[in-house]
């Protein structure tokens, strides 16, 4: 229990380090965009390659890419049902920033650091809700919206195919049927770049961390906030009724918590939310879902 503490204090430490040379302007929120880039592009990747390069993925393991998607297809039902009353504008806020699992930034580099056997499951589920943060989640809201946007597979594909970290999660997803392996020379060399991805993506984390509010906004931000992690206590009950293995209970319990994604942030923005209230929803859901994964960890420990 204490090691868990430690680590996930060190977790916190890396997020504070982050906004506290940002606030001192030492670094701008600007630079997150740079080391945004090498995390999505370098060490994101090489810790995919490496967490992945000993396993041997099980057909049995393949459910995980279908809980990615429709695990996200209910949170969208339940986000669309609290805000239907509600104009265009915040029921798609609502939407966007109550759906999707942060797994890159934040779920993979916490389970890196707690949980290395994880890896091999959350690297299915996240296949699937990559498939949705693509372009699945902008095609549900939208016709929920009752706008005519269409599914266009070809956009989706393309857009999967450009992600460096997707690409890499079908290589070594193809090794593993066929029990293939890289040389190990292969892995030693991004070892040091797999090793620095959780430091990275936590300080970034910090560095895009706002924790100021228009108070106008406050009650759209804490009714997406409430209707995320409520919908997240739901799952983790039933995850728990669930025959599955303790590991794969974990790693869907510690994903059920998970922050607000990235392109979950891109789209409210880009239907016309305001950048600074969806940048403090974003923020907040970090500094909510560090302890509850934390805990979470705690509770599978005894």
């Amino acid at each position: 229990m204490q090691g868990i503490l430690i680590n996930a204090a060190s977790l916190l430490l890396m997020i504070a380090l982050g906004y506290l040379l940002k606030r001192i302007g030492f670094l701008r929120k600007a630079d997150g965009g740079v080391i945004s880039m090498i995390v999505l592009n370098l060490t994101l990747p090489a810790a995919i390659v490496v967490n992945l390069s000993r396993m041997d993925f099980q057909f049995d393991q393949l459910f995980m890419i279908i809980a990615g998607i429709g695990l996200t297809f209910l949170q969208l039902a339940v986000a669309w049902w609290f805000s239907r009353k509600s104009d265009p504008l915040a029921r798609s806020f609502v939407m966007f920033l109550a759906s999707g699992f942060n797994i890159g930034n934040f779920t993979l580099p916490f389970v890196q650091s707690f949980v290395p056997a994880g890896i091999p499951p959350l690297s299915m589920f996240d296949m699937g809700n990559s498939i949705m943060l693509a372009g699945g989640t902008e095609v549900v809201v939208d016709r929920m919206g009752k706008t005519k946007q269409a599914f266009d597979v070809r956009k989706v594909a393309l857009q999967l195919l450009k992600s460096v970290p997707y690409t890499c999660y079908i290589v070594m997803f193809l090794l593993g049927i066929f029990h293939l392996r890289l040389p190990a020379g292969v892995i030693q060399l991004i070892q040091p770049m797999a090793s620095s991805n959780t430091f990275l993506s936590m300080f970034m984390i910090g560095l895009y961390l706002e924790l100021q509010l228009p108070k106008s906004e406050s009650r759209l931000v804490w009714k997406t906030l409430l209707i995320r992690y409520g919908t997240g206590g739901l799952f983790i009950l039933f995850f728990l009724l669930l025959p599955l293995s303790a590991l794969d209970q974990m790693i869907l319990c510690l994903l059920a918590i998970t922050p607000v994604p990235v392109f979950g942030v891109i789209n409210a923005v880009k239907k016309g939310a305001a950048a600074e209230t969806v940048g403090f929803c974003s923020s907040i859901s970090f500094l909510i879902s560090l302890p509850l994964m934390t805990l979470i960890l705690l509770l599978f420990q005894k």
